[in-house]
């Protein structure tokens, strides 16, 4: 098998690397802010909640979570495997994801100082006002180089979906490196993972640009 050909097989299973890239981001963000609002919440059982499923889900395996979500519905349930794997794959890195980005965004949230709050209570703003209208996008700004970092490890994470025999690109390049007996396939989905890592952190430097308070 030529390296164009071995490249070309290998590309037919990026789409998928792609979903289940933009997939995860889609539902994770806004996932990881509810989690990181119940985590700072006033209750005990709210928080006390939010801190033990992040615990879990940051002290357990991606790859455990992986196999859990896909095939524990049958072993618990006797529920049959989806044969559509996309959603079981998107659904255990969407939950990993937002724990890691609960944390992420709950640092920001703290970071913002007291007075912040106080200014706003004294304008008129209400506490959901005051959130998404004055905390909410200093947060963004804090926490893009924290996000950016998980990003980019995501792209490369999406290569564990051969857990659960997924055929996105890496499970594709793994195939061929077993039938060709080669190392070649491996280092063409190294160059595939570095650029699509090189654009989604070129892109990330440019809205951290973008959204710098100290902009030349």
């Amino acid at each position: 098998m030529t390296l164009m050909t071995m490249a070309l097989k290998m590309a037919s299973g990026l789409e998928k690397t792609c979903a289940i890239f933009f997939l995860t981001l889609l539902f994770a963000l806004p996932l990881g802010m509810v989690v990181a609002l119940m985590r700072g919440s006033k209750y005990k059982v709210i928080s006390g909640a939010a801190s033990f499923i992040i615990s879990v889900l940051r002290g357990t395996p991606l790859m455990l979570q992986l196999i859990a979500v896909t095939y524990g519905p049958y072993y618990l349930f006797g529920i049959s495997v989806s044969r559509n794997k996309l959603i079981p794959v998107v659904v255990a890195f969407s939950i990993n994801y937002a724990a890691y980005f609960a944390e992420i965004y709950r640092s920001g949230i703290e970071s913002m100082p007291v007075g912040q709050y106080e200014a706003a209570q004294v304008l008129g703003y209400s506490r959901v006002q005051t959130f998404f209208k004055i905390i909410f996008p200093q947060v963004i700004r804090r926490i893009l180089p924290s996000m950016t970092n998980e990003i980019v490890t995501l792209v490369k994470d999406t290569s564990m979906a051969f857990t659960v025999s997924y055929q996105e690109m890496f499970t594709i390049g793994k195939q061929i490196a077993n039938s060709e007996t080669s190392f070649i396939p491996f280092v063409v989905a190294g160059v595939f993972y570095y650029v699509f890592n090189a654009a989604v952190s070129f892109i990330m430097r440019r809205v951290e640009k973008a959204m710098s308070y100290y902009k030349i």
